[in-house]
């Protein structure tokens, strides 16, 4: 086990290079899946995944890290499986949760995701509704491509079962976090709660995923599936950091653009459960506003600092990372691999992005 104390310094990451290793093979998979051209509604998603501009033309431009799939891969070659084999759930979680952001970013009204403008900012919110929609459907398509690969019918369908739970689970989440909205009392436990579906059902389930296709060995499966487990927190966790405190220029947000926001994301959930009675109201006048201002965000920003709640909150991180390295330590896997896989639970702890 590697103690939290080893985890405390935030040095910035590099991506780790089992991101890279997938790359090529997932995005040709990837991009296989959207070359239809049935309808406009294919160029739209296009332009959303980076490969396109507003017109269809075929660009490069900045696109996502491909975590989940990352994950599903690494977890089947971790067990001793065939990658090519759990490609297509790689594929449909990467389509899933793209899905879930297209729709996020109608929910939230955020205009720009990868330094790029949104699909409802480009075409409008009925639209983006549409296309996130057929993204949905494609993704449950991309899934007929397991028995191709040799996976058996079925284990197929429970490939299908196990991710279908968890992207209900997931939209689940999402209206938990709609609902909190408004809301300045929200505790810890509904907010971890609420993190354990919205993003922490389709991580668990990329790994999952991948540990089922590769091997039978149900304590390979509960080990990596508990792994996931952890990693949804510690992602999550670092991700409400970021959102209040990342580097404009890697998050794409200026600082303290949750508070702005007014997001019921870990820091302010923590700030108002540990402030006293005279910060508390501070945080209660400060988010009672329709829109907050700059001195608005510098006042909670000083509450958090005074609770102590980015230290506080890269220690929870901590934690969990440690959990799930601990459940990494009873699989057996090949030592690089394991390097991989260890390398890539402490970069999600210590991203920049």
């Amino acid at each position: 086990m590697i103690s939290s104390a080893s985890h405390t310094v935030e040095e910035p990451a590099a991506l780790p290079s089992v991101f890279l290793r997938y790359r090529s093979e997932f995005g040709k998979a990837l991009r296989l899946e959207l070359s239809q051209d049935r309808s406009r509604v294919y160029d739209m998603l296009r332009y959303y995944m980076g490969w396109a501009d507003r017109d269809g033309k075929p660009l490069s431009a900045t696109e996502g890290k491909a975590l989940r799939p990352t994950l599903c891969l690494l977890s089947c070659e971790a067990v001793g499986g065939d990658v090519e084999q759990a490609m297509p759930a790689a594929v449909a979680l990467e389509l899933i949760h793209s899905f879930s952001l297209i729709h996020d970013d109608i929910q939230d009204r955020d205009e720009t995701r990868h330094h790029r403008p949104t699909l409802w900012a480009v075409w409008g919110v009925p639209q983006a509704l549409v296309a996130g929609n057929v993204l949905r459907i494609v993704a449950d398509m991309a899934l007929e491509g397991l028995e191709n690969r040799g996976v058996s019918l079925d284990l197929s369908a429970e490939v299908v079962r196990l991710l279908t739970d968890a992207y209900l689970s997931m939209i689940e989440g999402q209206y938990l976090d709609l609902s909190y909205e408004g809301k300045h009392n929200i505790s810890p436990r509904q907010y971890f709660e609420m993190i354990s579906r919205k993003t922490g059902a389709l991580i668990r389930c990329s790994t999952t995923l991948g540990a089922v296709i590769g091997s039978r060995d149900r304590a390979a499966v509960d080990a990596l599936e508990s792994c996931g487990r952890s990693l949804g927190y510690v992602f999550q966790i670092r991700d409400d950091v970021l959102g209040v405190w990342g580097n404009e220029e890697t998050t794409g947000k200026p600082v303290g653009a949750d508070i702005r926001r007014k997001k019921n994301s870990f820091p302010v959930v923590y700030a108002t459960s540990a402030a006293g009675e005279g910060d508390r109201r501070i945080l209660k006048r400060a988010y009672a506003r329709e829109c907050l201002s700059d001195a608005d965000v510098s006042s909670v920003l000083d509450v958090m600092e005074r609770t102590g709640v980015r230290e506080r909150a890269q220690s929870l991180a901590s934690e969990h990372c440690d959990r799930a390295l601990d459940a990494l330590s009873g699989v057996e896997m090949d030592a690089a691999i394991r390097r991989e896989a260890e390398d890539l639970v402490h970069f999600l702890l210590v991203r920049e992005h």
